[in-house]
Order: structure tokens, then C-alpha cells, then sequence
């Protein structure tokens, strides 16, 4: 796991790279309990199970959002930014890997054509307008 902190306020986690050769067979959690979006990984053989659940209502009240992908399919360029709007580092992801931005900045390119990622935030989405503050 690659963990990308802030330089303008050292000790804030900013980004998270997950490779998909860093996956193991048991759990390990991406994000810290206290982040809104939960990211874990795992592996299992053939039989492996978890006990059958549903999730209760709970009130959960969020200040920011905070995002993640999945590359599917394919390389994407990742641009990541600091909590100044500074870039901070980019990274090539490849099928299999992950990235969660938690604080900071971000953007994505497309590197080869059909790639396919599985994007992950919190809602509801209120629109560009209320939702985004673009930095170019």
C-alpha cells in the first residue's frame, strides 16, 4: 500500500494507492475507522464465506467527499494534489489497482484505449456547482 501525506501539513493522509499484487488472503483496511468512505482488501480460496448480514440505519453526516477507483480495464494516470492545490506526485495505475483520495486533489487520464474503471464516492451528488472546486 502506497500512502501519499500532505506536504503543506505533514501527518494528513491524503491518497492511497493500493497495487493489486499488494493484495493478501487476509483483510486489511485501506482507510483509517474514522474516514467516511470504508476501503478494505482481501483475497479467499474457493469455500471461504463471512457470516450472511444486512446493515442498519445509521445517521452519518460527512463534511467532504472522498473518492475512489478501480481500474478495471486498462492504465490511467494519476495526478494527485495537495491540500494547497500543489501536485503532489502522479502515478500510472493498471488493471487490478486502487486509489482512494480521503483529502486534496485529484484527476485521472486515460492512458490506453478501452480502459474501464469503477468509480467509488459518497452521496448524494448536488451537482458540479455545490460539489466541486476545479483547479486548473
Amino acid at each position: 500500500m502506497i500512502k501519499i501525506y500532505s506536504r503543506s501539513n505533514p501527518g494528513v493522509l491524503l491518497h492511497v494507492v493500493n497495487r493489486i499484487e499488494h493484495i493478501k488472503p487476509e483483510r486489511q483496511d485501506i482507510s483509517h475507522e474514522g474516514e467516511f468512505l470504508q476501503v478494505s482488501f482481501f483475497g479467499g480460496d474457493s469455500g471461504k464465506t463471512f457470516r450472511p448480514h444486512a446493515h442498519v440505519e445509521n445517521i452519518r453526516q460527512s463534511n467532504l467527499t472522498q473518492e475512489s477507483w478501480v481500474v478495471v480495464k486498462g492504465k490511467v494516470e494519476a495526478t494527485y494534489y495537495d491540500l494547497d492545490d500543489r501536485i503532489i506526485t502522479k502515478m500510472i495505475l493498471k488493471t487490478g489497482d486502487c486509489t482512494v483520495t480521503f483529502r486534496g486533489g485529484h484527476n485521472y487520464k486515460f492512458l490506453e484505449d478501452g480502459s474501464i474503471i469503477y468509480e467509488y464516492k459518497l452521496g448524494p451528488y448536488k451537482g458540479q456547482e455545490k460539489d466541486k472546486r476545479f483547479l486548473d
